[in-house]
């Protein structure tokens, strides 16, 4: 029996004898069955489409942010393949008979080191409408950037920069997953970003995650995906890394000392949202495909990515990037010095690998937009000195939740170790100390779909 469903058994029956706080009846959840709506969906992922698309981005040209400042009679590869991608999306709205909105945010940015004089920016986005009214308020978002950037001469927008990786591979993810995604109905709404300006200094999508933050958007997770093509003269071993901040960047100083003080460095929402893609969605990856790698860090060192944007807005997000990098491959001017060839080309990508990130995706994407909200206001009592301990919290507005579960893991462990299963209560006890373990509440529906844990609030 598998170690997560073994303790959801146990402690099912250790709460039944300890839940003093509720006279519910403590029943198991439902167990983790797959969804044959998201196999089917992950299934559909296609390498020849992901392929044909990036070889297409590539042949742009440079897609230099600054190219949409060159005057009409040149041929400026950001602003061709901007007009592309919207064309793509336009006709998977048409395909699926209107199920996306395809939308643009246009705004003006700089000047800063990398943009001389301010500059055009232009955020392309597909709106899938959730299917359900109170549930569709909550939004998922895929997003990349499509602009490409060759650092020798970082503020030439005719300077060549393929660009195939970093991020053609990216936005190719994109336009699959909204293909394939597109042909289901989710409670939830997803989002397909694609944003220019990135290499500049995230523009684009602090752009768009102020936008979102402005109108009011309720977004609960951001999958950000950069240099996911996986360049083939490198081992990739099968993993896609998952970075994700643990410190928020939108946190206040008084927020930070309640971080420090709790212990709760690891337990952002972000790196809830890291453990989720481990946990929930790693079952539904072929066993030869590429499996997500957690790394408890915001980012690379001396590196940046839009996940970072969303961040600094109080938003879930978390960057998706191959393993090992080639960095001959990347910010490069094609050309060959000393036997090495340099250059960001489509002929370096492994577009198996990049099948496989887009299945990992593609599955987060649909079992966080079939899942119930996640609970709100959990809350820790920390008003008695015991050996046990009461969470409470109450139901989100969706309505869709049949039970929820309390999570536990020991302070060092990276993992959620144990799972009680609650029941349709809204408080319980737990025969642990909170001094002991650190503690998250979770939701599911009645087809087992899991929602995202919430770090409790601890309350006297």
């Amino acid at each position: 029996m598998p170690k997560m469903r073994f303790w959801r058994l146990f402690s099912a029956c250790c709460l039944a004898l300890a839940a003093g706080s509720s006279s519910a009846q403590v029943v198991p959840a439902p167990s983790n069955t797959m969804d044959a709506k998201v196999q089917g969906r992950v299934a559909a992922v296609s390498r020849e489409h992901l392929q044909a698309t990036n070889v297409t981005l590539v042949n742009f040209g440079s897609r230099h942010t600054l190219g949409s400042a060159l005057p009409p009679e040149k041929r400026a590869g950001v602003v061709e393949s901007r007009k592309w991608l919207t064309a793509q999306l336009d006709s998977i709205a048409s395909d699926c008979k209107g199920c996306l909105e395809v939308k643009s945010y246009t705004f003006m940015d700089g000047p800063s080191p990398r943009i001389p004089q301010p500059v055009e920016l232009v955020d392309v986005y597909a709106v899938q409408r959730g299917s359900e009214p109170e549930a569709g308020k909550r939004v998922i978002v895929i997003c990349a950037h499509y602009d490409s950037i060759a650092m020798a001469r970082m503020n030439d927008p005719e300077a060549p920069a393929p660009g195939a990786n970093d991020d053609g591979s990216g936005s190719s993810l994109v336009l699959e997953a909204a293909r394939v995604l597109s042909k289901e109905k989710f409670p939830a709404t997803i989002v397909y970003a694609i944003f220019p300006g990135e290499e500049q200094g995230l523009f684009g999508s602090k752009g768009f995650a102020k936008m979102v933050k402005a109108e009011g958007w309720k977004v609960e997770a951001v999958l950000s995906n950069d240099i996911v093509g996986g360049d083939n003269t490198r081992n990739q071993q099968g993993l896609a890394r998952i970075f994700s901040e643990g410190l928020p960047a939108s946190a206040t100083e008084p927020e930070m000392r309640k971080v420090r003080l709790l212990g709760a460095e690891s337990d952002s929402a972000s790196r809830q949202l890291a453990r989720y893609i481990a946990s929930e969605v790693a079952p539904y990856l072929p066993a030869g495909s590429v499996h997500p790698k957690l790394i408890f860090r915001q980012d690379r060192f001396l590196r940046g990515g839009d996940h970072s944007s969303f961040n600094e807005q109080g938003i879930a997000a978390v960057r998706i990037t191959e393993f090992v990098e080639n960095f001959d491959h990347q910010h490069q001017i094609p050309r060959t010095e000393n036997g090495i060839e340099y250059g960001d080309l489509a002929k370096f990508e492994d577009f198996e690998y990049l099948a496989g990130v887009t299945r990992l995706n593609v599955a987060a994407a649909a079992l966080l937009a079939s899942s119930p909200a996640p609970p709100e206001k959990v809350q820790l009592l920390t008003k008695e000195l015991v050996n046990s301990s009461t969470l409470r919290w109450t139901a989100a507005a969706d309505g869709r939740a049949a039970g929820y579960e309390v999570l536990y893991r020991d302070t060092t462990a990276p993992m959620w170790e144990q799972v009680v299963s609650a029941g349709a209560v809204s408080q319980v006890t737990v025969p642990q100390s909170k001094d002991n373990v650190v503690f998250a509440v979770r939701a599911y529906d009645a087809q087992g779909h899991r929602s995202l844990p919430v770090y409790p609030e601890p309350v006297r």
